[in-house]
């Protein structure tokens, strides 16, 4: 069995369909999917999709491209926005400065909220971070120092400093579809660097279909061909990555049912 540790399921492009995506992760092996929030504002939508399936989960929290639209939540309201047993994690939150469609110092103050209500919740931090690698390090050590919360970083495509950093404070490290791209070695020598216990996949759905289905919008099923490319870079077997894979998420992600 595979989980698809970061989709969007509430996005539009799933609407008219929705049901046949989560049967059609069904059976290309996908026994769970966990659905990402990056709207406070859109939280019960994310929510409402989690009820719907047992096999979904979600999280809740602001997108850094949100940091400057959404209202500047505390840690106090994020923690309580998460007392319902879909809500497994915080985020997706960090840092983007590759668009910045937020001004920096509102990401970087959004990104300390979700991290103090990770470690007053213990729930998983989900970490996106896009040419923002110093800050990111620099927040999560800081942060670390003050006392230890549980998180990945999704859809790895920083360098080999952060992942040595997320390893370090005892993160996960999330890969897309973006490891099974042509021009993408820098990264396959990361996926080969992760510890086997530390390691995720996940879609990103809608966005960054892998080979063979680059260019199509992505879905949970197609999780099944980043697992299966990711085992032969690292030289495992894909039952194995698979099993591993899995085992990670429910001890990560501790109040997903398995």
């Amino acid at each position: 069995m595979l989980i698809d540790s970061h989709c969007h399921l509430d996005f539009p492009d799933f609407a008219d369909e929705l049901d046949d995506v989560v049967e059609r992760a069904g059976a290309a092996g996908v026994g769970g999917m966990l659905t990402i929030c990056t709207h406070v504002t859109r939280f019960d939508a994310v929510l409402a999709v989690a009820e719907r399936y047992d096999n979904v989960w979600c999280s809740v929290g602001i997108h850094p491209h949100e940091a400057a639209n959404e209202p500047e939540v505390t840690a106090e309201h994020l923690v309580r926005m998460a007392r319902s047993p879909k809500v497994v994690g915080f985020g997706e939150t960090g840092l983007d400065y590759y668009y910045e469609h937020s001004p920096r110092e509102a990401q970087q103050r959004s990104f300390r909220a979700h991290i103090v209500a990770a470690r007053q919740a213990q729930l998983p931090l989900i970490v996106h971070s896009r040419d923002a690698d110093d800050d990111t390090m620099a927040i999560l050590r800081e942060e670390h120092a003050k006392g230890a919360f549980p998180g990945l970083i999704h859809c790895f495509t920083a360098g080999s400093a952060v992942a040595e950093c997320a390893v370090e404070l005892g993160f996960s490290i999330s890969f897309s579809g973006i490891v099974t791209f042509k021009k993408a070695d820098d990264l396959r020598e990361v996926a080969r660097f992760v510890p086997a216990e530390q390691l995720l996949v996940e879609t990103d759905a809608p966005y960054l279909a892998p080979v063979p289905k680059r260019g199509k919008r992505n879905e949970p099923a197609f999780v099944a061909h980043t697992a299966a490319f990711l085992a032969e870079v690292r030289g495992e077997t894909p039952d194995a990555l698979a099993g591993a894979t899995t085992d990670n998420f429910f001890r990560l992600f501790a109040k997903a049912a398995p």
